[in-house]
């Protein structure tokens, strides 16, 4: 059995109720960097959490594999370059959400049905903001859960203007949208349009989804017309 610690620890002090007790000692890892801090070392990463020198390689072992640590040809750990790509994603989560959220009311307020902002991370793609369609039949999808890059409308409009290859990416970009059936989910519809900042920074992708029973072909109009005023907006 591992030895007891002769003190608490930074992460059993503070530990979330119902949470992962290793999860809580990586948080405690990266929590250690400082305003100022360059490079640290093992010894400080353990003084600093008040964990075995032993648990603090093997977090930051997994932290580097996650891209959030790096370690330094001196030996030295600092921020990965993860960090700044969520930092990134946090910050223009704010910008967007007080342009984008109405456009998305907007839409399902006139269509009856759920609409909802993917952006592209690594291989997956996340929702952002989504709003659900008031009526009790339609796909359960939430903001924040990730889903596939290459299945859905959302997913395939990232993919087609990050420049995926084949027919069916060709054949997006020429249209400017996609409209698809069961590609995700049998029996659900999708359209979905590219959003821009500017004229080449590809934002994510506008997605109204709707069960196929209800599908209209005025969705489509109604969905790229509303990307169109995203985009005007985002210019």
């Amino acid at each position: 059995m591992p030895r007891k610690a002769a003190t608490t620890s930074i992460a059993e002090e503070n530990a979330a109720p119902g949470g992962a007790a290793a999860v809580d000692r990586a948080m405690t890892v990266l929590a250690a960097f400082q305003k100022g801090d360059g490079a640290l070392s093992v010894t400080v990463l353990a003084e600093r959490t008040r964990l075995y020198k032993s648990t603090v390689l093997r977090l930051l072992a997994s932290l580097a594999h996650g891209g959030l640590l790096r370690k330094t040809s001196e030996g030295l750990w600092t921020l990965g370059p993860e960090i700044p790509r969520l930092a990134a994603l946090y910050t223009a989560s704010f910008s967007l959400e007080e342009v984008v959220l109405p456009v998305i009311k907007a839409l399902v307020a006139k269509t009856g049905e759920s609409v909802a902002f993917h952006v592209k991370q690594g291989d997956q793609r996340l929702c952002l903001y989504r709003v659900d369609s008031p009526q009790l039949l339609r796909d359960h999808v939430r903001a924040g859960d990730l889903l596939p890059l290459d299945r859905g409308a959302g997913g395939r409009v990232l993919m087609a203007f990050s420049g995926a290859r084949g027919k069916l990416y060709n054949q997006i970009r020429k249209d400017g949208y996609i409209l698809s059936f069961g590609d995700r989910v049998a029996g659900l519809a999708g359209v979905s349009a590219p959003i821009w900042k500017g004229e080449t920074a590809l934002v994510g992708a506008l997605t109204l989804t709707v069960p196929e029973a209800r599908f209209k072909a005025q969705f489509v109009s109604d969905l790229r017309k509303a990307a169109v005023s995203l985009n005007a907006q985002l210019a």
